[in-house]
Order: C-alpha cells, then sequence, then structure tokens
C-alpha cells in the first residue's frame, strides 16, 4: 500500500507538528515519535518511557533528504555508508555537528540517525517534513509492543495519535554501529 498522501499519515504529521506524541510500525517493533527540535514533545516521551536523557534519542527517517542538518560536515564517503541501504535495519552513531538538541544526543558525541525502509515510517516523515524521534515502544524494563493493541495498553492516556500500520516482521531491532568506527555497539 501507498502511504503517502493517505489521511491518517496526514493526521499523524499533524500531531508531530502540534508538537504531540505519536505511536508508530517500524521494522521490528512499534515506536514512539515526535518532533525531535520540540524538546517539550520530547521531554514527554522520556517521561512516558521513565526513560533518562541522558541515553539520547535515535532519529528516524524515509530518506537521506530529511537529514541533511544533521550530516553538514560529514566525509562524502560517510554520507554514502549512511545512506547505503543494508539487509537490516541499521542506526548509525554520525558525529554530533551541533545541529542535534543536547535532548536528543544526550550525554554523547554522537546522533543516533536511521534510515527507515518501512512504508509508513517513509510516509510520516515525508509528510511531517524531516526525521522524527524513534524509540521503542515500551516502558523502560518492559518489553518493546509489537502490535497497535500493546501500544494502546501502555500508553492510550499519553498517545496524540497513533499511526496505521503493523511492524513489518523484522526479528530485532536495528543494529547500532558508529558510523566511522565501524564499532557494532548493539547487534540487529
Amino acid at each position: 500500500m501507498d502511504w503517502n498522501g493517505h489521511a491518517e499519515i496526514t493526521k499523524a504529521a499533524s500531531v508531530l507538528a502540534d508538537g504531540g506524541v505519536i505511536a508508530y510500525p517500524s521494522e521490528a517493533v512499534w515506536g514512539l515519535g515526535c518532533d525531535p527540535l520540540r524538546e517539550a514533545a520530547v521531554n514527554k516521551i522520556l517521561q512516558i518511557k521513565q526513560r533518562p536523557v541522558g541515553k539520547g534519542l535515535i532519529l528516524i527517517g524515509g530518506g537521506l533528504d530529511e537529514f541533511y542538518s544533521y550530516l553538514v560536515g560529514l566525509e562524502p564517503k560517510y554520507r554514502r555508508l549512511f545512506s547505503t541501504p543494508l539487509s537490516q535495519p541499521t542506526t548509525w552513531l554520525v558525529p554530533d555537528n551541533g545541529f542535534a538538541p543536547r535532548w536528543i544526543v544526550g550525554n554523547h558525541t554522537t546522533v543516533a540517525l536511521r534510515i527507515s525502509s518501512h512504508p509508513v515510517v517513509a510516509a510520516l516523515c515525508n509528510s511531517f517534513g524531516g526525521p522524527i524521534v524513534s524509540t521503542s515502544a515500551n516502558p523502560q524494563g518492559l518489553p518493546a509492543a509489537t502490535t497497535q493493541t500493546k501500544v494502546e495498553e501502555y500508553f492510550a492516556a499519553n498517545l496524540g495519535f497513533c499511526a496505521p500500520g503493523e511492524v513489518a516482521g523484522a526479528s530485532r531491532e536495528s543494529e547500532i554501529i558508529n558510523l566511522l568506527t565501524g564499532e557494532v555497539i548493539r547487534p540487529g
């Protein structure tokens, strides 16, 4: 299904633009998302997940162009590596060039960025006009939600909207790799 222009995707993007928190399906689990440049929205996600700001957050988008500001100053070979599709969902730790707010970077010198192949994520970020926060839909210490029903069980009262769709069936959450060193931080 082509989700671009779908009414529910447009609604989800509107909630994001208004500073709300949404849930959406990704490759392996449901995620919670918001506008990464709105500190109050990020703080709401951190609060409902019971997650400390120092851990930092992943940003997810549907294509390279959405991450332009986060990649300024990065050598072309690393931009190419970042944008090369891999066989599994991959989050890259990219040197923080100062564009990402502290509430996204946390206590790190890198920002975590991921291009998603999930059609709902791609359409959502396209409609929103940029990347969004991507953190698994679960309170700290509980299993990540793999169904919309579980998302609603965890967070119904705290969500501005729940995007349509289902997880894509990946067996694990994204692998996390340092873009410059190649070090695998979290296997996928």
